[in-house]
Formats: structure tokens, C-alpha cells, sequence
């Protein structure tokens, strides 16, 4: 049988071990969305440059204002749904983040506290006698601190779903009134 000091040793070791994990999955993760991230706004920048460049010919080509008004409208709702793909893309990228740095530490703070029990109920075995107030002091203190990351966890979750939801309500409003700009812009257009 080992020592208590042997335990927590071998318990701090694990743990360290377990930490170096979660780094290293994390750093994975941050890895991947930075890519992706990268990804996107190469292909963004790049088709914003060859759209910015067709444009401008056509308005370059334009015999009369009223064409070059007509041309310009025209591309107000293209351009307004190429920025919010950019945007929920974006918001994809980022929630799949999250998500997976979620995912990754809460598996990791589960397992921290099943070794840490584990490791408790062990020592609390063999806890010498008169010593069952200090092994409910420490078993209530993990229970806490147990409850504690649920409710961090919890919030995290809730934080993030606010976050998406108010970034889904923006795209939407902005859907909505690029949808009627443009509707006007040719009414304008025509006008005049």
C-alpha cells in the first residue's frame, strides 16, 4: 500500500500530466479555428478584390448616370449577402471554437474530480482515527469546489448561447433592411 505522501505525488503528477493534455488539445483547437479563420477571410479579401475590380469597370462603362445609379443598386443586395455568409461563417468558426474548448476542458475537469475523489476516499481509509472532522471538512471543500465548475460551466454555456443568439438577431436585422435597401434603391433609381 502506498504512503499518503506517495499518493499525492502520484495524484500531483497525473495532474500535471492531465494539464499538459488539456494544453496541448487546446492549443490544437486554437490551431485549427485560427486556420479556418484565415481561410476565410483569404477567400473573402480575395473574391472582395476580383468582384471590387468587375464592378468598377462596369461602372467605369456606365453612359449615363442613370445606368451607373441602376449598376450600383444592383450590386447593393449581392454584396449585402456576401457579408453575411462572411458573418455566419464567422459565427460558425467561433461557436465550433468554443464549443470544443467546452467540450475538451469540461472532460478534463471530470476526470480531474473522479481522480480527486478517488484519491480522497483513499487517503480518508486510511485517516487516522479522531480525524473524521478534518475528512468532512475536505470531502464538503470538494463538493464545493465540484459545484463551483458545474456553475462556471453552466454560465460559460449560457454566455456563449446569449452570444450566438444576439449575433443571429444582428444578422438577421441587417438581412433584413439590406433587403430593403435595395428594394428602394431602384424605386430611388428610377425616379430620378
Amino acid at each position: 500500500m502506498f504512503s499518503v505522501p506517495e499518493q499525492f505525488s502520484a495524484a500531483t503528477k497525473a495532474n500535471i500530466d492531465a494539464q499538459l493534455a488539456l494544453f496541448s488539445t487546446l492549443s490544437g483547437k486554437a490551431f485549427e479555428s485560427v486556420e479556418k479563420l484565415v481561410e476565410l477571410n483569404l477567400n473573402a479579401v480575395k473574391s472582395t478584390l476580383e468582384e471590387s475590380a468587375e464592378t468598377t469597370k462596369q461602372l467605369l462603362a456606365a453612359k449615363d448616370p442613370q445606368e451607373f445609379f441602376t449598376l450600383t443598386s444592383s450590386h447593393t443586395q449581392p454584396t449585402a449577402e456576401k457579408l453575411l455568409a462572411y458573418s455566419r461563417h464567422l459565427a460558425s468558426i467561433a461557436s465550433n471554437a468554443q464549443s470544443e474548448f467546452t467540450s475538451a476542458a469540461e472532460t478534463q475537469i471530470a476526470e480531474n474530480n473522479r481522480k480527486v475523489q478517488a484519491l480522497f476516499e483513499e487517503v480518508s481509509k486510511n485517516a487516522p482515527a479522531g480525524s473524521e472532522q478534518l475528512v468532512s471538512f475536505f470531502k464538503t471543500a470538494m463538493n464545493n469546489a465540484s459545484a463551483g465548475y458545474e456553475q462556471l460551466s453552466q454560465t460559460t454555456k449560457q454566455a456563449v448561447e446569449t452570444m450566438e443568439a444576439n449575433l443571429n438577431s444582428t444578422v438577421t436585422q441587417i438581412s433584413q433592411a439590406t433587403q430593403q435597401a435595395s428594394k428602394a434603391a431602384p424605386r430611388t433609381s428610377a425616379k430620378k
